[in-house]
């Protein structure tokens, strides 16, 4: 009983283990299409990133905030509208907001 259970244990855990490692490589091919966006995210609407004194995801305290980002399809950010950017558009780094 003791090397069935040691088998099964043993067989869970590769699989287990195949199933993390694999993870990675799905999110990484989700996000292939994808690119961070800064000042397009509106006021606790961002995917993360929202400067000093937040933790991620909705955190950031203003429409279109400089340093919190979106994810947007890749080529579209910097064709998509940003009232606080220095160019009206968002960027593709963190910038410190115009007056909207």
């Amino acid at each position: 009983m003791n090397k069935t259970l040691t088998a099964a244990s043993l067989a869970l855990a590769l699989g287990a283990a195949m199933t993390v490692a694999a993870t990675p490589a799905a999110a990484q091919d989700k996000m292939a299409d994808k690119e961070k966006c800064f000042g397009v995210a509106l006021k606790g609407k961002n995917d993360c990133k929202a400067g000093a004194g937040t933790t991620c995801a909705g955190t950031s305290k203003i429409d279109h905030q400089g340093n919190s980002w979106s994810l947007v399809p890749k080529g579209t950010c910097e064709k998509t509208a940003s009232k606080t950017s220095p160019t009206g558009f968002g960027q593709l780094a963190e910038f410190k907001e115009k007056k909207a």
